[in-house]
């Protein structure tokens, strides 16, 4: 009997074996590529192409409001990921699912439970679709624009750990359990945690560098470094861990807490002291001093180590318990103070978002007046400050302590009390001492309340001078016991000045110290043979490098050439000018009389975006030629030759833009334009080649459309996406007079054949317009 039974469990085993793989497989054949675009099985890439432009653009979540449209957008999106990749629709079309050796696996995982009674667990858990993605790291999937306006400025508040992963990884699969793990207990710190999936943000994926899945990343101060070790719980830790500066905690002890405390009027903020039995500076405190940086100086304090007695007794410490202290204008007393057996971020969070300013703050700065003193909102959120002028030195210091004790006595959630240097603020002092004698070299006490943003402040000065007597303090007491009954008691008015920053001259040492980070982070890059992150970098020296050579090598040849050549005569340029402008007249009898005798093509650059395009007055339109570094004189100067009839209209601005430089913002805007471009996939080995110069957009900034014109070749009237293909060089050369350019020169301006006809057209307003949801940015 008992082999029997032995026998009769085997059969059950590989029975329940069978049904799960059987399940599987029917989960992965429940999604078809082919019904999802609605094509057959035996159907081209082109038309396959063609099905899925148009499913995109109908599903696209932001123009499909349909509660179901995001699914079906991803379904869509899935569906062309296997179908435009050969390997993966051959491996669908025989197996039902596009991993790639999925019949073998199969085999060989079968085979193995037989030998030696082992099988591969992912085996059951691949995500054959999306429906059998995680669902836990849902929460954290990152979309480019969520990426760019929130991410990456909150990447200076606190650091990210990003992965990217796809459907078909297995390693993605393996990598799993840690990633969990590590995400759930770096969140709880403070870390930000993001996932990005390769196949749906491909745009995204591109922008992070991400040339394979799964890869992991560290962004911090919009900064991205790639995670390079075993994907094992501590190398994470650790890898966060590095991506913090090195000096944001200082390690206090008995010989240099004084100094330490004592920096506070140098810095002009409040010190933080943890006291705690851990011999590393935990990493939630490194990331709580990372986030507050800029309002607070951070010391850690060893309870364990000797050369630490002296501050325990100081400040009564209890060694088994973790103690936060926050110290303001007297060291020899915390202002506040935390102790709990486990710190948590809420916990340190409402602590020291309570304590970020000392007592009576100096205001350095706009940013730091707008934070002390905000802009009343409601009668209920009115917030006075106290200001008090005054100077450096010991001369000052009896005034300023007797306005310090005032301000601690008379601390209120509606008052702020705070002190400037009137010599380093002279412009904010003498708008509201009005330049009065009795005020010159002494201190003076101001109350005001901020109106708006623009500066406007209501105010009063105190009638005499500041000293700290007894009879200021009771003055100054009445005062504010007056302003909560009566806030019109601040009668006089004036608009103040920005503050000037005295912390600029310390942007120099600021910027050398991440200049000098930059080059260790490329130097390490190095030592971890991480070349295609590096590749940017060289390319960008080796390029510099090559322009600075060959500028050199041109300069020395054309400096004999050119003494050798006489330039032409006055009567040959003006002929010269004359025939051009003829010419242009006799194609255009009904054109336009230009305003002046040359067309003025300007760059389109980020500096001049916004007032060129996006902030463009009504009815107005700029006329952009897109171009490269190598046809930029050519097209250039026949772009000119184009539009120069068309000059005469004040409602239009000519301008162009560089392909080497934006183009990103083009391929965005292609694709509001039907079947102007294609839509980029990983597996498009041509689409970064394609050649977009000597395209023309019409851009109506207030309207948010644009009108495109595409190059002209030679057997297609109606212009092509393609380029530099035969163009007819014979057009145009009479009627121009420049039979003596190069066939290139002459292909290359081929490529605006007829753009005097689109122009025509366009000012008619019988060109196809393409909208956009709003400009994006040239960047």
């Amino acid at each position: 009997m008992e082999p029997g039974r032995a026998g009769l469990g085997w059969a059950a085993a590989l029975l329940l074996l069978l049904l799960a793989a059987l399940g599987a497989q029917a989960a992965a054949g429940d999604f078809d590529p082919y019904r999802v675009l609605g094509v057959g099985r035996s159907c081209r890439q082109a038309d396959i192409k063609k099905a899925y432009k148009r499913l995109a653009r109908e599903w696209h979540p932001d123009k499909n409001k349909d509660p179901g449209a995001e699914d079906k957008f991803i379904q869509i999106s899935k569906a062309y990921e296997i179908l435009s990749n050969e390997e993966k629709r051959a491996n669908f079309d025989r197996y039902g699912a596009a991993g790639e050796g999925q019949g073998y696996s199969q085999q060989r995982q079968f085979h193995h439970f037989h030998e030696g009674f082992y099988f591969d667990e992912s085996f059951f858990h691949f995500p054959f679709n999306s429906e059998r993605r995680d669902t836990s790291d849902e929460k954290y999937l990152l979309h480019y624009s969520h990426y760019i306006h929130e991410i990456v400025p909150d990447s200076f508040k606190k650091p990210y750990l990003i992965k990217i992963t796809s459907d078909w990884c297995f390693s993605c699969i393996h990598i799993e359990p840690v990633w969990k793990e590590v995400a759930q207990e770096l969140e709880v710190l403070g870390v930000g945690i993001g996932v990005v999936h390769a196949g749906y943000e491909r745009r995204l994926a591109h922008h992070l560098g991400a040339h394979s899945t799964p890869s992991l990343l560290g962004l911090i101060n919009g900064k991205i470094t790639f995670f390079h070790n075993a994907v094992l719980r501590e190398n994470l830790r650790q890898f966060v861990e590095n991506l913090l500066p090195g000096n944001l905690v200082e390690k206090v002890t008995d010989k240099n807490y004084i100094q330490f405390l004592s920096n506070w009027k140098k810095e002009n903020k409040p010190h933080v002291l943890l006291f705690d039995h851990m011999p590393v500076v935990p990493l939630l405190y490194k990331l709580t001093a990372f986030a507050y940086r800029d309002y607070l100086s951070f010391g850690y304090v060893y309870v364990g180590l000797r050369g630490t007695e002296e501050l325990s007794r100081q400040y009564n410490i209890n060694v088994y318990t973790p103690t936060m202290m926050i110290f303001k204008e007297h060291i020899d007393r915390p202002a506040d103070v935390v102790q709990a057996r486990d710190m948590k971020k809420q916990l340190i969070d409402d602590f020291l978002s309570q304590n970020k300013f000392l007592m009576v703050a100096r205001l350095t700065n706009q940013r730091l007046f707008q934070e002390l003193c905000p802009v009343k909102k409601s009668h209920r959120q009115r917030k006075h400050c106290v200001v008090l002028l005054t100077g450096e030195g010991d001369k000052f210091a009896e005034a300023y302590e007797a306005f310090l004790s005032f301000a601690v006595a008379n601390t209120k959630d509606t008052l702020r009390f705070v002190h400037i240097y009137s010599d380093r603020q002279p412009e904010f002092a003498d708008t509201l001492l009005m330049d009065e004698e009795k005020y010159r070299g002494k201190p003076a006490v101001v109350i005001l309340e901020r109106r708006n943003d623009a500066g406007k402040v209501a105010y009063k000065t105190l009638e005499e001078a500041w000293q700290g007597s007894n009879e200021d303090n009771f003055i100054l007491l009445d005062l504010v016991d007056q302003l909560r009954t009566d806030p019109g008691l601040l009668s006089a008015e004036t608009v103040l000045a920005d503050l000037n920053d005295e912390l600029a001259p310390m942007f120099l040492i600021r910027w050398l110290y991440s200049t000098l980070e930059y080059i260790t982070d490329c130097w390490d890059s190095l030592f971890h043979s991480n070349w295609r992150e590096m590749m940017p970098l060289l390319s960008l020296l080796f390029s510099a490098l090559f322009i600075l050579f060959g500028t050199v090598i041109v300069q020395a040849f054309s400096d004999s050439s050119d003494t050798r050549d006489s330039l032409p005569s006055e009567k040959e340029e003006t002929a010269t000018k004359t025939e051009k402008n003829d010419t242009s007249f006799s194609k255009e009898s009904n054109s336009r009389i230009p305003k002046k005798g040359f067309v003025e093509v300007t760059e389109l650059t980020d500096i001049n975006y916004n007032s060129n395009l996006v902030r463009l007055r009504p009815g107005h339109m700029n006329v952009v030629l897109i171009l490269s570094n190598s046809t930029k004189t050519a097209l250039l100067q026949k772009f000119a030759l184009e539009v120069y009839t068309f000059t005469g209209s004040s409602s239009l601005h000519f301008s162009f833009l560089s392909l080497d430089k934006h183009r990103g913002w083009l391929e965005y805007l292609l694709e509001f334009a039907q079947d102007a471009a294609p839509i980029p996939n990983q597996y498009d080995k041509h689409f970064l080649e394609r050649d977009y110069t000597g395209y023309v957009l019409a851009l109506n900034g207030h309207k948010k459309y644009f009108c495109l014109f595409k190059p002209h070749r030679s057997g297609d009237e109606g212009g092509t996406l393609g380029s530099g293909e035969d163009y007819d060089s014979s057009l145009h050369t009479e009627a121009r007079g420049k039979s003596s350019c190069s066939p290139g020169s002459r292909s290359i301006k081929n490529k605006l054949h007829k753009l005097s006809f689109w122009m025509e057209r366009l000012l008619e307003g019988s060109l196809q317009r393409f909208y956009i949801p709003s400009w994006p940015t040239l960047d």
